[in-house]
């Protein structure tokens, strides 16, 4: 079943200078149920924006985009999103941030606070529900905001280059944990990165998107086996020849973003 889909999608924004700048361009993507699809591109081109419209906080400017088969006129039901920023309330503890969706849902303050704590504990942080965030560290802030987003068990889960911040060791971390917590969801995911490692690493399918203005260039399968071990695929020779394939498409684009912010400065 498609539970997400963009046809010719195409976002316009105003410019300071009266003008308009186009983000994406006729783009045409779909996600099934249960599938992880990463984006990768040039800096800048507008994969956030693709992001943006299947949340429904910014409207295409021509185009069609539907979530579970409805067209996206607000935020759609069911839609989680995983920011590269913290979006946590520096006032709450742990248990706090987590319990907050359900409760902001509707749902009893005890029934929400027991969620809350069982996916504390499936992020591996049970004993810091009485934390603030002040006092993590910023891996542990990740694993917050992770229970944080999957506590009202969405079934399109947004991510924005949720793990850009970390060093490496904890975003391989990081990695396998939504990996393990993906398999037991088995929400669909887009996940946006600029690491092609990474995309490889976690997805079904790699959608490389053109310099900007963006637009769908290819939708590369990934044949590598689950489950995956993150921190030891990359010396896979398949994980090799994967991330070779997808290179040659990405880096044109990447190349044609470097000349074009070159002219500029």
């Amino acid at each position: 079943m498609t539970l997400v889909e963009l046809r010719h999608a195409t976002k316009r924004f105003l410019t300071s200078t009266g003008g308009t700048h186009t983000a994406i361009r006729d783009v045409n993507l779909s996600v099934g149920e249960g599938e992880f699809v990463a984006i990768v591109g040039p800096t800048g081109c507008g994969k956030s924006t693709t992001l943006s419209l299947v949340s429904g906080l910014e409207p295409a400017s021509e185009g069609t985009v539907t979530v579970a088969g409805e067209p996206v006129t607000g935020i759609p039901d069911g839609v989680g999103y995983m920011f590269q920023a913290d979006a946590m309330l520096p006032w709450r503890t742990v248990l706090g941030n987590v319990s907050a969706g359900p409760l902001w849902r509707g749902v009893a303050k005890e029934e929400a606070q027991g969620r809350a704590a069982e996916w504390i504990a499936k992020v591996g942080l049970a004993g810091f529900e009485s934390y603030y965030m002040h006092q993590l560290s910023g891996g542990m802030r990740k694993r917050v905001a992770l229970a944080q987003t999957l506590v009202n068990e969405p079934s399109i889960l947004l991510m924005d280059e949720p793990f850009s911040a970390l060093d490496v060791q904890t975003r391989a971390l990081m990695q396998t944990e939504l990996l393990d917590l993906w398999s037991q969801s088995r929400s669909a995911v887009i996940f946006v990165t600029h690491d092609l490692e990474e995309a490889i690493a976690l997805a079904d399918r790699v959608v490389v998107m053109t310099a900007s203005p963006a637009t769908v260039k290819d939708d590369f399968t990934v044949e590598i086996p689950r489950p995956r071990n993150v921190e030891e695929l990359r010396m896979d020779p398949q994980f090799v020849q994967t991330y070779s394939k997808i290179w040659e498409s990405l880096s044109s684009e990447v190349a044609i973003a470097r000349r074009s912010a070159d002219r500029v400065a």
